[in-house]
């Protein structure tokens, strides 16, 4: 396989599982000094550490460096960059902002109006979601702009755009995106990128667990999970199963970050499988995972195989009609 991404240095935050695992996995494997981190070094109960991603990683013929690292403590996060600019020579190349906390907390809110949640759920969501991603960016930036060259990824979702789970994970998603609108607009003269990404439905270590449990309790659960929309638990199982592994997002990341005219994407949502169709690349699995830009995508996720057939697979949703949808003006 061809290191794309030899000599390159990256930051993967929240490494340990799921998204940034993958993310990681395959930034390593596409050649990058990867740094991986994650509030523990060891397993937490729940199978996985960063030692064990450090560990693929190195097997697949990339290097790594696991680095514990609390993302709700400034101090931490200060001492991450400082750990990577002293050992790459002042090199950072590419950041991407995956730490998240809130998984639990999300799943037990999902279903419930805000003013029933206790304030702390907005901490829980957003100080790791979107306060860490900030103070992320400006460090690596700190890099970056004298070296007039980087990529800042904030992983992000379609919870930015319309109402997904509960009323704080869309406030965190959306200003995520809009981080990275702006943080672009400051970057661009310093030839530095910033993009926000969104995955689709993404079968990680939690979501596996969450769908072998069964359907899942509270009339109004399942809608929040699915944004609003009135599917039920064999539906939701269904989009799982037709979706990304992990890694998926990793590979969009790479192209991104070897894409030589990236800074003409710099500032925008980006959709990973938009960018398995531009770039030309598929899934470990060798699938191309659903756009749900692609009617023939949607319908398919939601059931309606059989209508699924009848439409062309190069009609899709216009990004216009996606934004006028958020009904803000």
């Amino acid at each position: 396989m061809r290191q794309s991404l030899s000599g390159r240095v990256a930051i993967v935050t929240g490494a340990s599982r799921g998204i940034g695992k993958g993310i990681a996995l395959q930034l390593g494997e596409a050649g990058a000094t990867v740094y991986i981190t994650g509030r523990t070094m060891q397993p937490d109960g729940r199978g996985t550490s960063l030692m064990e991603c450090a560990e693929e990683i190195e097997k697949r013929g990339g290097k790594c460096i696991p680095v514990q690292c609390d993302h709700e403590k400034d101090e931490d996060i200060k001492k991450l960059f400082e750990k990577v600019k002293q050992e790459q020579n002042g090199q950072l190349d590419i950041l991407v902002n995956n730490a998240y906390k809130a998984v639990k907390v999300l799943g037990d809110a999902a279903g419930k109006k805000f003013y029933n949640l206790p304030p702390e759920v907005w901490d829980d969501v957003n100080n790791v979601g979107l306060r860490n991603h900030y103070i992320c960016s400006v460090f690596a930036a700190r890099i970056m702009v004298p070296q007039k060259k980087g990529l800042i990824v904030n992983i992000s979702s379609p919870g930015g755009l319309n109402y997904m789970i509960n009323t704080v994970y869309g406030i965190g998603k959306a200003a995520c995106d809009r981080m990275a609108a702006d943080c672009a607009v400051e970057l661009k003269k310093d030839n530095v990128a910033f993009v926000s990404l969104w995955p689709g439905a993404v079968r990680t270590e939690n979501i596996n667990d969450m769908l072998s449990a069964g359907p899942p309790q509270g009339e109004d659960r399942d809608e929040a999970m699915a944004g609003g929309m009135k599917i039920d638990h064999d539906q939701i199982k269904r989009m799982f199963e037709m979706g990304e592994t992990p890694e998926f997002a990793g590979k969009a990341v790479v192209h991104l970050a070897d894409d030589p005219n990236i800074m003409q994407r710099s500032g925008k949502v980006l959709i990973a499988a938009e960018l398995g169709e531009v770039y030309g690349f598929k899934d470990i699995d060798g699938r191309q995972p659903p756009n749900f830009r692609r009617v023939k995508d949607s319908l398919s996720m939601f059931g309606y195989t059989r209508l699924a057939t009848w439409i062309p697979s190069f009609l899709k949703i216009p990004f216009w009609l996606l934004a006028a949808a958020t009904h803000k003006f």
